[in-house]
């Protein structure tokens, strides 16, 4: 693990959080679920370029999709 993987889940996982507690609070299951996805899948991806495609991909999916 590298410092650039660190601060990136750093960013992602305080996105995460902000999308979970959104979610929570409007009981909206999208930014719910891609929230928790952002706090957890930076423990799980070692290649930076990987992490940034699939947290960019998750931080968009909630305006994709409204349910």
């Amino acid at each position: 693990m590298n410092t650039a993987s660190l601060l990136w889940g750093l960013l992602f996982g305080s996105i995460g959080f902000g999308f979970f507690w959104y979610g929570r609070k409007q009981r909206a299951v999208v930014p719910l679920v891609c929230g928790i996805a952002l706090m957890v899948f930076p423990y799980f991806i070692a290649n930076n370029f990987l992490l940034v495609a699939i947290g960019g991909g998750l931080i968009a999916l909630p305006y994709f999709f409204r349910i």
